[in-house]
């Protein structure tokens, strides 16, 4: 899992992570800061040095590097040429991907050495937390070679086989909601995941879940109903799904939310969001509008029921007996692995939105111009293992763009959530509007595409900006962008449109159009939905985004049990599916929101079944 330093950096450039997943070094919800040098960086100063051995004084430094949150702030202890400790004073990283720098700290303090590799999977955090210690290791004046290296400790081996009742490759929201299901039926069950960390594209994500008929709808008094939610998911992918599935995602959805809030305990906040192709607001946000807070219950509810979570550990073949599947081949660190199933495996490995080549296979479009939302891990590894088994994969050519994501990295852009609050308006380089902007995610990204440099400009004011609270709920992704100039605040339309060269004349006619619309109470362009708000007084707010993958909606076709079927549509006995690994759900766009029903809906299905298969 390793990879050489140099190697990385490249693909930090290609890649966005979460980070929704999230890379694709989308890894945490907010946007990589521009990378800064250590030449560049400033510092406190460091204490006077003590003594010197080796001609390297001896002492405490501080030095600052930029991670995917933002500044990283360390301090590094040296005595007798010894890193004795480092410190991490400030961060801004996503829990699960800040696991990164501890990896690296412990590396660093047993080898004596500075330059070591980054950690599979948290580019940005690595290169942020290499950067820092760099900056600091430079106060000492002295090269880094003079740091005597010294082997590291083996690192703690794993047994070659391991058994339980039900094995579930991938510890993202699929995975973990499965696992946990089938350790509620009485299964033993141990997790493999190929990453570092646990959490996968739901860690990344903003964990909002549609859910019809939830309890916030019924205090706002929103009219909905499972088959309204039924008729969404088709609409939205132009009934390329396969109805049985979408029923039992419409069905259970509201089933599932109950089921984290009460049984895994997540945390909900008191408002829903009205994502781009649903005809009512039904979906939840969870607390800090983030997966983060979905993974960390899902991950503690799972290791409550005893369940083994066994990271860095990648699965790379399915092992049938008699036609059942009832093993899994895995690598960890160079050492080969069997986990044997007795009851089933679950495939949880998510989508293959971070697999160029698979990508252009299916879709040529996709190719290395368009920058992703996904989380590195998510290269089709679950849907290359089942295909070895005779495995049927549908809509593969369906790869969805989110439409506001960070024109730097791709990762996508929280404080863009003040849009589906039905607050802002998406307007071009000329000032113009071109699109619903509660439209179908696929059908806002084209539309962007066809824009001045393939771009757009989400335009809001103060009262909205206060209505969302999106400058505080993603505070730190509010300053990164305010600091990199994709987002700009200013006292006039005038200013904001300057600061990105808009046609602040046709902005501003945009706007008086745009809120006489408000008054009369239709929109009259583009037929927005929802409750349309005037623009008042300033500050305002404009920011730039581009739309970068986020979703496949291709991959293993499962019967309404989870079960994977092969080719002939026959059930290959033992094997289940959950998640963005499997296919014929969304059809040919996911509707925002509809994946966490989908993973936490047929992650319980697949935990159920596997658990009491016989």
């Amino acid at each position: 899992m390793k990879k050489l330093t140099g190697i990385l950096l490249s693909s930090a450039l290609a890649l966005s992570l979460t980070a929704c997943s999230g890379s694709g070094a989308s890894e945490t919800s907010a946007p990589a800061a521009e990378t800064t040098t250590a030449a560049q960086t400033k510092a406190p100063e460091s204490q006077a040095p003590e003594t010197e051995a080796a001609g390297i004084p001896d002492g405490t430094y501080e030095g600052q590097g930029t991670g995917k949150g933002g500044t990283i702030k360390v301090e590094l202890t040296i005595k007798d040429s010894q890193i004795t400790d480092i410190k991490v004073l400030e961060h801004q990283e996503t829990p699960g991907y800040a696991d990164a720098m501890d990896k690296l700290r412990e590396t660093m303090i047993a080898t004596n050495q500075i330059d070591v590799d980054m950690v599979s999977g948290a580019t940005l955090s690595s290169t942020g937390f290499l950067e820092a210690v760099n900056n600091a290791f430079e106060k000492t004046g002295a090269a880094s070679d003079l740091l005597a290296a010294k082997a590291a400790a083996a690192s703690e081996e794993k047994a070659d086989h391991y058994d339980a009742d039900v094995i579930v490759v991938g510890a993202g929201g699929a995975g973990l909601s499965a696992a946990i299901t089938a350790a509620e039926n009485g299964a033993d069950v141990i997790v493999v995941e190929k990453m570092n960390n646990t959490g996968g594209n739901t860690l990344i994500s903003g964990g909002e879940m549609a859910a019809p008929g939830n309890w916030l709808q019924e205090g706002e008094g929103i009219d909905d109903s499972t088959d309204q939610f039924y008729q969404d998911i088709l609409a939205g992918g132009d009934n390329e799904n396969d109805p049985e599935l979408v029923r039992v995602l419409a069905d259970n959805a509201l089933e599932a939310a109950i089921w984290l809030r009460d049984d895994v305990n997540v945390q909900f906040e008191d408002y829903m969001l009205f994502f781009g192709g649903h005809s009512v607001k039904r979906s939840l946000v969870p607390l800090n509008a983030s997966g983060v807070e979905l993974i960390q219950k899902l991950q503690a509810k799972a290791e409550s029921l005893g369940v083994e979570i066994h990271t860095n550990t990648a699965a790379v073949e399915l092992v049938q007996t008699d036609g059942k599947v009832t093993a899994v081949k895995a690598q960890s660190d160079g050492q080969d692995i069997t986990y044997n199933a007795s009851k089933g495996v679950i495939l949880a490995t998510g989508g293959f939105g971070s697999n160029l080549e698979m990508r252009i296979a299916n879709n040529p479009q996709m190719d290395e111009k368009i920058l992703s939302t996904n989380s590195v891990g998510s290269t089709g590894d679950g849907i290359t293992m089942a295909e070895a088994l005779g495995a049927q994969t549908v809509d593969m050519q369906y790869i969805q763009t989110y439409p506001t994501c960070d024109p730097e990295t791709g990762t996508l852009l929280y404080v863009g959530d003040v849009r589906l609050e039905g607050r802002a308006i998406l307007v071009n380089l000329e000032g113009k509007r071109f699109v619903e902007e509660l439209e179908r995610r696929d059908v806002i990204s084209m539309a962007v595409k066809e824009q001045t440099g393939g771009v757009s400009y989400l335009f809001w004011d103060e009262a909205s900006m206060q209505a969302s609270g999106v400058n505080a709920s993603h505070k730190k992704e509010y300053d990164n962008l305010i600091e990199r100039g994709i987002l700009v605040k200013a006292d006039t339309v005038e200013e904001a449109a300057a600061h990105f060269g808009i046609d602040a004349k046709e902005l501003q006619a945009t706007i008086d159009r745009y809120n006489q619309y408000c008054a009369d109470g239709k929109d009259l362009e583009f037929n927005k939905r929802g409750e349309l708000t005037a623009f008042t007084d300033g500050p305002y707010y404009i920011m730039k985004s581009t739309p970068a993958i986020h979703h496949t909606m291709g991959g293993l076709k499962i019967n309404t049990n989870a079960q994977v079927l092969t080719t002939e549509n026959e059930v290959i006995p033992g094997l289940y599916a959950a998640g963005e690994v499997t296919g014929d759900i969304h059809g040919t766009n996911r509707l925002g929101s509809d994946a966490i029903a989908d993973i936490t809906v047929f992650g319980r299905i697949a935990g159920f079944n596997a658990a009491t298969a016989e």
